[in-house]
């Protein structure tokens, strides 16, 4: 593999450009005063955890109430926003958090609230958190041009950083000038702007041609497409030890602040906003960087800046040199996951874009939190010193792993789905009709096997990725010339289905290995249904044309 430096050889757009929509205009600023009132809510449910005299794991189960919740339910918020109008979901998963954010305003100026109840109250806030993300990431396509999708990305990750930089400084103002119940109230109003944009927004949803697949399909359906993915599995791969690696500088800036600059609060607040500014300057320069520099290469970068970063903080004792140790660690972080989760949007098709965002999200999130608890024992093993310098090398073994799980470059992919229309078949069938077996013969030179070969490995992953079953390439020995491939699908639905999930991209496979095939007709495509033998009673026999006649054709598709 080639590592050295590549250059891309189209300019992007401005980082500015997404604002061109008023959808994502709209949505992103309503989206970045929500995450402003989440923040504040989880600053007044940790004071009003030690208000209570609860103990210090119940004030750390706070934050743990909130993220778990992203972790747990990920993989089935994506596939919910694959299969239903996300629009609607994410209206859905708003006016939810903002119901139960009021419950717990009012709750609070009752003076009902108890540990166990509010951490109830901030895990059902997760649980709306984490059913909104998928749809909201995978809407991004949506609301802007492909062109624009890294740029606003980018800005979505501006946004979100800049609410947790900030957002806790003013959630702790508002605590200290009124109360935790006032946090909330804020929380809850943060919510209305957005819901009222989505209510407003009104999108082009296509009526499906298939039935919905079943919630457990549906998950499967996603992992098995990740899983057979090289290109999202990099990405997964890195954002999990970069999560593990960044992890360090929000779970350790408090003890940053205290035992290395002998701060306090404030000087824990100037941190945060330090790590803001970089987040911003971040989002900012990725346009600009991607004029030069591959993905590959934005993110090493990200991942060396983020290591010195570390590092600096680890030595410093003085708060001008860890403020822009800060910056550096801002700047990065939201380099890496504006390009990890471009990555996994350019490369994933619309039919499983949410699923494939909600396992990288799982995976990122995955490492932060595990990360969070290891770098608290090494601290208390060895000190904050060692785990801040441990972390810098984790971040640069991530960059190293760029040799090994390579970033791809996403220019040329098109990911817009070929139309298939359901062939014509003698033999009457309806969706729950199966098992189907579908072969395709192909009559292939000698000169040409060893290309035919190389081509049907790709169209192999292809078709099971797709959700194909017990693929095999046959040799007809009487015939050599003949090949036949062969699949299973086990209703006609699930092989509808299959086949409406190929890509343009998809289709450059089918071109290759039709022009191996010899002959002015096409391979001639077969779909049969399996029947097992037997002597039912004569009332229930089928007509005898189901048990014997196969379905052919010789379109392009199969």
């Amino acid at each position: 593999m080639n590592d050295t430096p590549q250059f891309s050889s189209k300019a992007p757009p401005s980082a500015f450009a997404p604002f061109r929509h008023e959808i994502f205009r709209s949505v992103w600023i309503a989206t970045l005063v929500s995450s402003f009132g989440g923040m504040i809510q989880g600053v007044g449910a940790a004071w009003m955890m030690v208000a209570l005299g609860a103990s210090a794991q119940m004030v750390t189960l706070v934050q743990a109430s909130i993220t778990l919740p992203i972790v747990m339910l990920a993989l089935v918020a994506g596939a919910l926003a694959d299969a239903f109008d996300r629009r609607k979901l994410m209206l859905v998963a708003q006016t939810f958090m903002f119901a139960i954010s009021t419950i717990l305003a009012v709750c609070a100026y009752l003076d009902l609230i108890t540990p166990w109840s509010l951490l109830l109250f901030t895990f059902l806030i997760g649980c709306g958190a984490a059913l909104n993300a998928p749809a909201w990431q995978a809407s991004v396509g949506a609301m802007v041009p492909r062109e624009d999708v890294s740029s606003a990305v980018a800005m979505n990750s501006m946004g979100f950083n800049l609410a947790r930089s900030v957002g806790p400084a003013i959630g702790g103002l508002l605590v200290a000038a009124a109360s935790a119940a006032a946090a909330f109230t804020v929380n809850a109003l943060s919510y209305v702007g957005l819901i009222g944009v989505l209510l407003g927004w009104r999108t082009e949803q296509e009526k499906p041609i298939l039935p919905r697949e079943r919630l457990g399909h549906a998950i499967m359906s996603g992992i098995r497409y990740v899983a057979m993915s090289p290109n999202i599995n990099s990405t997964l791969v890195r954002g999990l030890v970069t999560g593990i690696g960044a992890s360090s500088v929000s779970a350790l800036m408090p003890l940053i602040a205290r035992d290395l600059i002998s701060g306090g609060p404030t000087i824990y607040g100037l941190l945060l906003g330090a790590f803001g500014v970089g987040a911003v300057a971040g989002a900012f320069s990725s346009h600009r960087l991607r004029i030069t520099y591959s993905n590959e290469w934005i993110v090493r970068l990200a991942l060396i800046s983020s290591a010195v970063g570390i590092a600096i903080a680890a030595v410093s004792t003085t708060i001008g040199l860890t403020m822009a140790a800060m910056m550096l660690c801002g700047l990065g972080w939201v380099l890496i996951v504006s390009i990890l989760n471009a990555t996994v949007q350019m490369w994933a098709p619309r039919w499983v874009v949410a699923r494939a965002l909600s396992l990288y999200q799982m995976a990122t999130f995955s490492g932060m939190a595990g990360g969070a608890w290891l770098w608290g024992y090494v601290t208390q093993q060895s000190g904050i010193k060692a785990a801040l310098l441990i972390a810098a090398l984790v971040q640069l073994g991530c960059a190293l792993l760029g040799r090994w799980f390579h970033l791809p470059e996403t220019e040329d992919m098109n990911l817009d789905l070929l139309t298939f229309n359901e062939p014509a078949t003698i033999v009457p069938v309806q969706g729950r009709t199966g098992p189907v077996i579908i072969t395709i013969e192909y009559r292939i030179a000698e000169r040409d096997i060893v290309a035919f070969l190389c081509v049907m490995a790709e169209r192999k992953v292809i078709r099971r990725r797709n959700g194909a079953r017990r693929w095999s390439l046959l040799r007809d020995l009487a015939d050599p010339e003949l090949w036949i491939e062969r699949y299973h699908s086990p209703t006609w639905t699930e092989y509808l289905r299959h086949n409406g999930r190929f890509t343009e991209d998809d289709a450059l496979i089918n071109e290759r290995v039709s022009a191996l095939h010899m002959g002015s007709d096409r391979p001639l495509v077969r779909r049969l249904l399996e029947r097992q033998t037997g002597f039912p009673p004569a009332a229930s026999l089928p007509d005898a044309t189901e048990w014997t006649t196969p379905m052919t054709d010789q379109s392009r598709l199969s």
